[in-house]
């Protein structure tokens, strides 16, 4: 049986009395790839920014390895173990791409040329452009750094808030080998991602967030396979009655 690295019970978002998310409960399995689809709006950014500590709750409990996040500031929770890849990857334009990879790391105070080594082994691309400003990278390759620089914390659980938005194809494939490397390295990853078919084909466990609420749960082999996930979110169209 596998433990959890990561339970959230009863989470509750408002904005402006808005109710985002609605109540819900998610169990994250250490060592796993989880994924959350839905719709735009759906509440998933939310749940995310809310376990990083930077959108307060109305109600959760949020534990990572039984410690209580709730409560605790942005930087205690990546203290914790927990980091997250930001949607619109957010790099620092003006700053290299060693600089970005360094402030990945500002919580530590021990030698960093190991992890540095680690994330261009990871990303080969990364190491050519060591000088170079993160402002002047493609899309994907400042999509490698914003995943690099959460890796330098030394994280147990990576979220991800869209990777492949904005992406081509190929770049968005390289961009998912790169999710099954970090998982087969030991470190759980819980992704929120609209392309659900490349989401659900990576996925251990899946849940489908819609307007606030869970409404499906399973493997992401069990949820490719639902008819309703299809007619949702994988573009099959409904047969005429």
């Amino acid at each position: 049986m596998l433990s959890n690295i990561l339970e959230i019970r009863d989470l509750t978002v408002s904005y402006g009395g808005i109710r985002a998310v609605k109540g819900i409960n998610m169990d994250v399995p250490e060592g796993q790839i989880v994924t959350l689809i839905g719709a735009n709006g759906a509440g998933k950014s939310t749940t995310l920014r809310t376990i990083a500590g930077i959108v307060k709750p109305q109600t959760a409990s949020i534990r990572m390895n039984g410690v209580e996040l709730v409560g605790k500031s942005p930087d205690q929770i990546v203290q914790q173990g927990v980091t997250l890849v930001p949607e619109g990857r957010r790099v620092f334009s003006n700053l290299t791409v060693l600089e970005n990879l360094k402030i990945g790391a500002y919580l530590r105070h021990d030698d960093l040329s190991d992890d540095v080594a680690y994330v261009y082994d990871l990303f080969p691309r990364l190491k050519e452009r060591n000088w170079q400003l993160a402002g002047t990278l493609s899309g994907g390759e400042q999509q490698m750094l914003a995943v690099g620089r959460a890796l330098m914390s030394r994280p147990k659980l990576i979220m991800m808030d869209e990777p492949s938005l904005g992406l081509a194809p190929l770049v968005v494939q390289s961009i998912f080998d790169i999710i099954k490397t970090i998982r087969s390295e030991g470190i759980t990853v819980l992704l929120n991602e609209q392309n659900a078919n490349m989401a659900l084909q990576v996925a251990d466990k899946a849940y489908v967030l819609e307007t606030g609420e869970l409404t499906l749960t399973g493997t992401g082999r069990e949820l490719l396979a639902d008819e309703r996930i299809k007619e949702a979110y994988l573009g099959k169209q409904k047969k005429e009655q």
